[in-house]
């Protein structure tokens, strides 16, 4: 879990890399949770909320 305040000081650049990454992740383990072969699903809910409070951060800055 990501703290928002750790967030704000990063730059633009790094919280849209960090979105890229979690996407890719979020995607890996939905697949995975298709497959079955998931071993904690709760991450699934965890970095959806994850790319959402970079998603605020981001606005935020605009």
């Amino acid at each position: 879990m990501l703290n928002v305040s750790d967030l704000r000081s990063l730059s633009r650049q790094e919280l849209e890399d960090k979105i890229a990454a979690l996407k890719k992740s979020l995607f890996e383990m939905i697949s995975q949770k298709e497959t079955g072969r998931i071993e904690k699903p709760s991450n699934i809910k965890k970095a959806r909320r994850d790319i959402a409070r970079i998603m605020t951060v981001l606005r935020e800055m605009k």
